[in-house]
């Protein structure tokens, strides 16, 4: 009896990833191992990624409070820790948007822990 071997689906499961890499540079676009291999790789750094964008993005928040901060004549960490204080409870990325696009109210919070 001659072995009976699934070509449908281990084609349809080719066809998957290479779609996937379409648009890659390359061998990384067309020959399997090249493009299964640089797809997993891809799958590890998106991973990864997701949680640096986290910390990318608190450390752009804290330079635009800190910014804002010395405008009114605190620092960072003084103005953070007279927040604190004075139980004024807003996030970072909150602070940040008020000292970017709402400069009044950013000098409000301010006046009110100085």
């Amino acid at each position: 009896m001659p072995r009976s071997v699934n070509h449908v689906a281990s084609r349809a499961k080719r066809k998957r990833i290479l779609k996937l890499t379409r648009g890659y540079f390359g061998a990384r676009k067309n020959v399997w191992t090249v493009a299964k291999n640089t797809w997993e790789k891809g799958l590890t750094y998106a991973y990864r990624d997701r949680k640096n964008k986290k910390r990318s993005f608190r450390a752009l928040w804290i330079q635009r409070i800190n910014a804002a901060a010395r405008m009114e004549g605190m620092s960072y960490s003084q103005l953070m820790g007279a927040l604190h204080k004075a139980g004024v409870e807003i996030n970072r990325k909150v602070l940040a948007d008020l000292a970017m696009n709402h400069m009044e109210a950013f000098k409000a919070i301010v006046a009110k822990v100085k």
